[in-house]
């Protein structure tokens, strides 16, 4: 049948049960606006700026395992949408972004909000296409979406000139056909050779694990080989924190005792992550008492931070899968003890202040136990990776590698959307000045999300790094000439507000704030001085770990 290009889209939409879609319309997107206001089986979600449409997107792809799609129109409204893009990027997000463009005979002519939005996010998208010929839309479309979610998840750009929206073309409807990865047989003997010779063994989960869906298949690894599973950042839900195989958070702020355990490991098993800077810190010594065996979907990231023993190149589960079918049954739980030993030696430190972020925290994780969990990025985002219990996987949506202040309310609006249960977002004065405009879209779809503010009136990570490394020069991160009141600003929007500044109305604020139905803001005013620990120092190994403000101080006299 013959159909625009714009209904086109659409139906391709459909055809890869694509039924939520996050954006802002423009005049060179106005057609498939129009479009998807015809289409009652497609939830079209309008919000405040194109950037919050990304991140919801990616919100909800995290929440859901589903692409998640984003739509702009072009110029700004498509340069709006990078940051988003880069995001999904970089944490493997898949991701399909439609951009509008001017009509193909004024591409490269400077036209009105023209901009070469392939050429701009060609760095940080897995492919993208400007789409000239309308006959290709169909096809283009659905190798969007098979690309976004085969090998190694991310973003897809598609730029749909506004002539191509319009253009009559033929359609016809194709099935959905899913991507498979199979995993390299060849590399599972050397693998289970070397997993059998271990004697202390431990698993470092990755995000790879939560794409995969791999939740199962991990534990039941862990279980077999009686290895303890520290996760990162990304790995995070994939492993519940009851679970006695759970050993807590590597990297730069993870566990004090997860650094030890690795420490005295003699195979660490790396499963769906990269050995990003942040956990291998100085690469050059990371780990060298002990052999790496790599598991990863992605060929690239296999030798590429850390030089391994042995590697196996293919899907997280199907891998996991075989390995359990082959390695032997280990009985020594020598590593498991030794992690519970190693957890009691080294708690988290308590904070000082009259409100503690760390109470906040724990007492949100004990009282939401369903929420979908969304942060931003800086000390808020540690110390809930460090405490919350996330109950399942794909309940812990974060800005994992590009670390995008902004990312945490467009987020819980998308894993809101998605999964239809409350979200909860921890943020920093500083990262929510920066998308709190989002509330607008949040309470207009009246979304159950509790917002907890941890407000220290700076930039708490900078500023952490200015007090250990930078001889306490706190060049521009003191926020105490803002004069914004989280409380106002949430009625503003039309949410409700309350304060929060001491530990003994934990209880009673974030119970009332829990039980509305609609977005409820929390000020938690915290000291400007909590820090988050551990923390190896950037560059440094495990060995260096500071698990005290005592330790920087010798270090800065030298």
């Amino acid at each position: 049948m013959k159909i625009k290009g714009a209904a086109a889209i659409v139906k391709c939409l459909l055809e890869q049960n694509a039924t939520t879609v996050f954006g802002y319309p423009g005049g060179q997107i106005i057609d498939l606006f129009d479009e998807l206001y015809k289409e009652p089986k497609i939830t079209s979600v309008l919000t405040s700026h194109e950037q919050g449409a990304a991140h919801a997107a990616e919100g909800y792809a995290k929440a859901t395992g589903k692409v998640g799609v984003v739509i702009a129109t072009s110029g700004p409204g498509a340069t709006n949408l990078v940051t988003g893009i880069a995001d999904a990027y970089l944490d493997s997000v898949p991701l399909v972004a439609i951009t509008g463009n001017v009509p193909v005979p004024l591409l490269g002519r400077d036209s009105f909000q023209e901009v070469d939005i392939a050429g701009i996010t060609m760095p940080v998208t897995k492919h993208n296409f400007i789409v000239k010929n309308a006959q290709d839309l169909p096809d283009v479309i659905r190798r969007a979406f098979s690309l976004a979610k085969s090998g190694r998840q991310g973003p897809v750009l598609v730029d749909v000139p506004k002539d191509v929206q319009q253009a009559m073309i033929e359609y016809e409807q194709k099935p959905s056909n899913p991507p498979s990865a199979p995993t390299e047989q060849k590399d599972i003997t050397a693998a289970v050779n070397l997993i059998n010779a271990a004697k202390r063994p431990v698993i470092y989960a990755g995000g790879g694990c939560i794409a995969s869906d791999a939740s199962k298949q991990l534990t039941q690894f862990a279980e077999r080989i009686k290895a303890p599973v520290a996760l990162s950042v990304m790995g995070l839900s994939a492993l519940p924190k009851t679970s006695k195989y759970y050993a807590g958070m590597i990297g730069m702020h993870g566990h004090a005792s997860v650094a030890r355990l690795i420490g005295q490991s003699d195979l660490v098993i790396a499963v769906g992550a990269r050995f990003s800077d942040r956990v291998a810190g100085d690469r050059t010594k990371f780990c060298k008492h002990a052999k790496i065996l790599h598991i990863d979907i992605d060929a690239a990231e296999i030798d590429k931070n850390v030089t391994t023993d042995a590697h196996i190149c293919g899907d997280v589960k199907q891998t996991l899968e075989l390995l359990n079918a082959r390695v032997e049954q280990k009985t020594d739980e020598t590593m498991l003890q030794l992690n519970a030993e190693l957890k009691r030696e080294y708690p988290l430190p308590d904070c000082k202040g009259k409100l503690s972020p760390r109470t906040v925290i724990r007492y949100v994780s004990a009282h939401a136990r369903d929420a979908i969990v969304a942060t931003d990025v800086g000390q808020h985002q540690m110390w809930v990776a460090q405490e919350y219990s996330f109950p399942a996987p794909r309940t812990f949506l974060t800005s994992g590698g590009l670390g995008t202040m902004g990312f945490g309310l467009g987020a819980a609006i998308g894993g809101a959307v998605g999964t239809g249960k409350r979200a909860v977002l921890f943020t920093g004065d500083g990262s929510f000045h920066m998308n709190m405009n989002e509330l607008a879209t949040a309470t207009r779809l009246n979304l159950p999300i509790t917002v907890f503010v941890f407000d220290n009136r700076t930039l708490g990570m900078v500023r952490q790094w200015q007090t250990l490394f930078y001889g306490g020069r706190y060049s521009s991160t003191n926020l105490d000439g803002n004069k914004t009141d989280f409380v106002k600003i949430a009625e503003a929007f039309g949410a409700k507000g309350y304060i929060l500044d001491d530990d003994k109305d934990v209880a009673k604020i974030v119970d009332t704030a829990l039980s509305e139905n609609g977005v409820t803001v929390v000020d938690c005013k915290i000291d400007r001085d909590e820090f988050v620990l551990p923390m190896i120092p950037p560059g440094k190994t495990m060995n260096d770990i500071i698990t005290s403000l005592d330790e920087p101080k010798k270090e800065n006299k030298r």
